[in-house]
């Protein structure tokens, strides 16, 4: 069989069934591949599904910009399209004097970042809002929210098939090539049929395959930089009957690879901690029990009365990181491959937090950087 698009789409997590969506909306004809039986069962189903305001990460990068501009973007859908979400803020918070200079510090790049709602409250003023936490001070952001996360990625779904894209599920991309049309896609379905897809474009979105896909289409992976770390967080949850009560999210001084063991709620109202930073040598989701000493350990240093017997495994999540234990930070890729000799072939590499709340400004991006093309 031999099917014609002007893009193809590989991966329908949330970054991109929105890219899908954008594309489709400006005439494109697409067609999205994805090898699991349904959307959105990998890095967009298993996070925190918090709508972050943009305050961690260096001012200009593109974690910044995209974040910053897709919570806003974000909002307005979910407001729109009815999708559920609640803008319920978050504490960051300094369990030691030693931490309020980082606080300081996330405040200020929040600021040069374009970020409002950002303020530092210190004790007195926190037990006020949250009398379960202790801490020194706290930096508040009122702009961040959470969502449902897997709600959002069926709104941009329906809306890529109102302008005529087509899913294809349980369909893995084995082999991309230069066509004289632009690419040649061979894809394999669940019975083993192989696929020619011919198009002029390709959105490589395939998350924690992306650096595999990459190396499909002939990507020299290692010396482009995109050799994916992926980097394994588990989560626990906290059963009502635990006693602990918060209205916000509750998130420490961020750490190296990550936020940091945080206390989210969803939009039931239910408690849960983590993720940790776990880099891992194969994608797997089975959470390790034996943590919940460790992660009762860091919850309580802002959340004393948390009882460690009451942290009960949740599940797992995968980030799809450019960096490796120790090394600095690295931007998402976000880049159209003209310049390495594959034009209208764009990368979207270690697409980590805060891939979700950016997901609708990265899509975009994408219609720009093929606008031309």
């Amino acid at each position: 069989m031999s099917t014609d698009s002007d893009v193809v789409v590989v991966g329908a997590g949330v970054i991109g069934l929105a890219t899908a969506a954008a594309l489709a909306r400006c005439g494109r004809s697409v067609i999205v591949v994805e090898r699991n039986p349904g959307i959105a069962q990998e890095t967009s189903s298993r996070n925190s599904e918090v709508i972050h305001a943009g305050i961690y990460y260096p001012t200009g990068s593109l974690k910044a910009t995209l974040c910053v501009a897709g919570q806003k973007m974000l909002y307005v859908r979910c407001a729109e399209r009815g999708i559920p979400h609640r803008k319920i803020g978050k504490l960051i918070v300094a369990a030691e004097v030693s931490e309020v200079a980082a606080l300081e510090a996330l405040c200020e790049r929040g600021f040069a970042n374009g970020l409002t709602g950002l303020e530092i409250i210190g004790r007195e003023e926190v037990h006020r809002r949250e009398p379960e936490v202790r801490c020194e001070a706290a930096l508040v952001s009122t702009e961040t929210g959470i969502l449902d996360a897997h709600a959002l990625s069926l709104s941009f779904l329906a809306e890529a098939e109102s302008f005529g894209a087509v899913l294809a599920l349980c369909v893995e991309v084995v082999a991309i090539e230069r066509s004289s049309s632009g690419y040649r896609i061979r894809a394999r379905d669940a019975t083993g049929a192989l696929t020619e897809i011919e198009c002029a474009a390709v959105v490589n979105a395939a998350g924690l395959a992306g650096d595999a896909l990459a190396e499909r289409a002939g990507f020299d992976v290692d010396a482009c930089g995109y050799r994916l770390r992926p980097c394994k967080g588990d989560y626990f949850a906290l059963p009502p009957a635990c006693g602990l009560r918060v209205s916000t999210l509750i998130y420490p001084v961020p750490a190296d690879a990550g936020l940091g063991i945080h206390l989210t709620i969803d939009l039931a109202g239910r408690m849960r901690v983590g993720p940790d930073a776990e880099y891992v040598d194969a994608v797997r989701y089975e959470v390790d029990e034996s943590k919940r000493v460790a992660f009762a350990r860091a919850v309580r240093r802002y959340l004393p009365a948390l009882d460690p017997a009451s942290l009960t495994p949740d599940f797992a999540g995968v980030r799809s990181k450019l960096f490796g234990p120790g090394e600095p930070f690295r931007d998402f890729v976000i880049r159209e491959e003209s310049e390495a000799g594959f034009p209208a072939f764009v990368n979207l590499i270690g697409i980590e937090s805060p891939g979700l709340t950016a997901a609708p400004a990265i899509a975009e991006r994408v219609v720009e950087l093929l606008s031309g093309l």
